[in-house]
């Protein structure tokens, strides 16, 4: 095995984890970018090209035809080959997570219609289904198997939201194991039909799955419920007779306790294991060699690369298979570079250059690369072509993302996984993307009132649009603790006004009446 190198600079964080790479007529394809598309390539789908030790990414083109395919991170997807035509491929993409953390249900297919040496054109049509059809979900895994001259795809496995009936304030974007069903798809005919099997027990994301003629592997996967890895090997035979199918679950020795690991094929009955993790906060430093002969499985301990000391102390990593051998793989990059949100990557070739000439096998693999999920949609500069090379002085520093979380405030120096008020739950060792904007760190707010002193976003009941609209505007933000008092200082005290006393009505003066006799006297009196 060999480990190379590939330094990240400009527009590197469009490559996050829960990203896909094909392999389609030799070439490498990128799919599941950080954000929504933008101008510049509004597929969302690139093509890697990787020369004299750089990796440049050149948007690929969708036809007139095609439906729209959103990036979906964490997806299931698999190879389907076309029964009239060997070398006629295409690839089976369902369920993943969007930017703004929606889960699909939406099965595609994507082939590529059109090649030339400055384009590659994509037809991406989306299936309809029927019969018992798969939940919206993401970190599952989809295979293809063949059965007396027939083929069928199967799904398992995968996390998804709470179900609305069973959803509360607390727990309204909480994730759960989706059921332990295996569900076969026959695409011809656009039916879906669910299996329950007495061995299967307890839900599994983030496994991985090998699929050779009628039988499938499924290794490692963590469980939510019971906060497990499991050990187990399942191996799972479909026969397809002229009536309805049969599906056998059979559990072997000498599984690996391992998620989020990566499977790419060195042979045609040879597999190499890397990555993933022991437990939550344990990378899994260890590859295997999986040899599948004769209906059966061998899982062995093997050699593993020489790995930085970047790689060996960074608390999660990410990838994808390349094919013919090759694994691209990703870390955080933290403080350590000049573009605090970029990522370290590497190639590890799992065999060497001589048999990488080999033709590819029909053999099928799928695996899950990462169980954390950043989650984040920050936007990126429109151009042409994104290059990460192994010369990072030749690049602009000017060319690098406008946008950066950490550009706010020192990580250092604020503390994103503080206790910020008396009912604050975010824990670093449990804490997923609330948000679209957030990638390893919750998203966080000042608080103006003294002093100034930051709380999370989640915390404070913030909508994501109300968390843009102050991040936009140029204005004072107040906790829950301090808004009230916040109100107090600013608004004026009522003053009482002085009440004014009524004017009483003049009172008429009484007037006497006298008598005729009384006038006369009054009148001789007057004039005597």
């Amino acid at each position: 095995m060999s480990l190379q190198m590939v330094s990240t600079v400009s527009n590197s964080s469009l490559l996050q984890p829960g990203f896909s790479l094909l392999n389609i007529d030799g070439h490498v394809f990128f799919f599941g970018q950080k954000g929504w598309p933008k101008r510049s390539c509004p597929t969302g789908v690139f093509v890697l090209d990787i020369k004299q030790n750089e990796l440049k990414m050149k948007p690929a083109f969708f036809s007139k035809d095609s439906c729209y395919l959103p990036p979906l991170r964490y997806p299931a997807l698999c190879m389907l080959r076309s029964h009239a035509r060997a070398d006629e491929y295409q690839y089976i993409i369902h369920g993943g997570k969007t930017p703004n953390n929606d889960l699909s249900d939406k099965i595609y297919f994507m082939s590529l219609v059109s090649k030339t040496s400055k384009k590659m054109t994509f037809q991406c049509i989306e299936k309809d289904l029927g019969g018992d059809v798969p939940e919206a979900r993401y970190g599952h895994t989809i295979n293809v198997v063949h059965s007396r001259g027939k083929n069928i795809s199967v799904l398992f496995g995968g996390r998804s939201y709470t179900p609305l009936a069973q959803r509360t304030t607390e727990n309204w974007n909480s994730v759960v194991d989706c059921l332990p069903s295996v569900f076969l798809i026959d695409f011809e005919f656009g039916c879906c039909t669910s299996y329950i099997l007495p061995e299967l027990q307890d839900g599994l994301s983030f496994h991985v799955s090998i699929a050779r003629d009628d039988t499938i592997y499924i290794l490692g996967g963590h469980s939510l419920q019971n906060n497990t890895r499991s050990p187990n090997l399942y191996k799972l035979k479909i026969d397809l007779p002229l009536g309805s199918p049969a599906v056998t679950c059979t559990i072997l020795p000498g599984g690996v306790s391992v998620s989020s690991a990566i499977v790419t094929q060195i042979s045609d009955t040879e597999f190499v294991l890397v990555g993933g993790y022991h437990s939550d906060n344990q990378k899994r430093l260890v590859c295997n060699t999986i040899v599948l002969e004769d209906s059966k499985i061998e899982i062995v301990e093997s050699v593993s690369p020489e790995w930085t000391p970047d790689i060996k102390h960074c608390r999660m990593w990410f990838g994808s298979d390349m094919g013919k051998g090759s694994v691209l793989l990703g870390i955080p990059g933290a403080n350590k570079q000049l573009l605090p949100d970029a990522n370290y990557f590497y190639i590890l070739r799992c065999k060497g250059a001589e048999e990488d000439k080999e033709e590819e096998s029909i053999t099928q693999i799928c695996s899950q690369t990462s169980s954390e999920d950043p989650g984040d949609s920050t936007p990126f500069e429109d151009s042409e072509e994104f290059c990460f090379s192994a010369e990072a002085n030749s690049f602009d520093v000017d060319d690098a993302d406008t946008y950066n979380e950490d550009d706010e405030e020192d990580e250092s120096e604020t503390g994103y996984w503080i206790t910020c008020c008396a009912s604050c739950n975010i824990d670093i060792n449990t804490w997923v993307p609330f948000y679209s904007t957030e990638l390893n760190k919750p998203a966080m707010i000042l608080c103006s009132s003294g002093a100034g002193h930051w709380v999370h976003a989640q915390c404070m009941d913030l909508s994501e649009t109300m968390l843009l609209r102050l991040s936009e505007a140029n204005v004072k933000y107040f906790c829950n603790k301090h808004v009230d008092l916040n109100k107090g200082l600013q608004t004026p005290q009522k003053v009482v006004g002085l009440k004014k006393q009524p004017m009483k009505p003049l009172r008429k003066k009484k007037t006497m009446k006298l008598s005729t006799s009384a006038k006369k006297s009054f009148l001789r009196r007057l004039f005597e």
